[in-house]
């Protein structure tokens, strides 16, 4: 199953697999029906979660209702706990929005919501991260999740969301990090598929964030807290949620 999982990642293009995700979803919805692990994005429960992972595959990772990962159901948690998302009237800005948020968000009457980026058929506005066609000081909140380490002059693109972003606003741009690295690494020079997924963790990435991550958003000028969100929950969550163990959400404000 891992080796099939690598296989499709790696070869089918993501505009293709997030099409074909709606039609095969009710299919494994029933097959998967249980009561062991839950998706709190949706409330909805199954036996195990589908193996997920470029590189190195996971096991119940992707939940088979809202095709949330490990990730995606941390934040979910965290915006519902600790934060006004829900309530407060906001205006949003999400960049490649996910799959797993894109309807719950959409139906919020509270939120004035844009999604946006350069190809992503799920996304309204198409436009490049480093370049917006978007006015100052816009948008209260801004999502953008596993979009930096695509992106070859991520200082210019950090620029632009807090350029966006209102005075006082809120960013949340989680990146995949080595938390065991001080200095990202990143070679622009290696552009062969095959060897980013080996040395990047996917094959369209241009590099692996060390903890210096964190400086460069500060050093656009974000006020940066690292929030380790898992710490605040039980064991039980953890696993019933199916959870990662060491994700860093990282709140940015301006």
């Amino acid at each position: 199953m891992k080796k099939v999982v690598k296989l499709v990642l790696n070869i089918i293009p993501r505009t293709i697999l997030t099409r074909l995700s709606y039609i095969i979803k009710p299919l494994i919805k029933i097959y998967l029906s249980g009561n062991k692990y839950t998706d709190p994005i949706d409330g909805s429960s199954f036996r195990k979660f589908l193996p997920y992972g470029y590189n190195n595959v996971r096991l119940n990772a992707l939940s088979p209702s809202t095709f949330s990962l490990e990730r995606h159901r941390l934040l979910w948690l965290y915006l519902k706990r600790e934060t006004d998302f829900f309530e407060k009237k906001i205006k949003v800005l999400h960049f490649a929005p996910e799959k797993a948020f894109l309807s719950k968000f959409k139906k919020l009457e509270n939120i004035s919501y844009d999604t946006i980026d350069l190809n992503s058929p799920l996304a309204d506005i198409k436009a490049d991260i480093c370049n917006l066609p978007l006015k100052d000081n816009t948008y209260d909140f801004i999502l953008c999740n596993h979009v930096l380490e695509h992106i070859i002059n991520d200082k210019k693109a950090m620029q632009e969301l807090y350029r966006v972003l209102k005075k006082g606003g809120i960013g949340i741009f989680q990146v995949p990090i080595d938390i065991t690295k001080n200095k990202t690494f990143e070679d622009f020079s290696i552009t062969d598929p095959k060897e980013r997924n080996k040395l990047f963790g996917q094959y369209d990435h241009v590099r692996i964030y060390g903890m210096d991550f964190f400086d460069r958003l500060i050093n656009v000028g974000f006020k940066v807290e690292q929030c380790e969100y898992t710490a605040h929950l039980n064991k039980e969550e953890i696993i019933k949620y199916c959870l990662p163990k060491k994700e860093i959400i990282p709140i940015c404000i301006k």
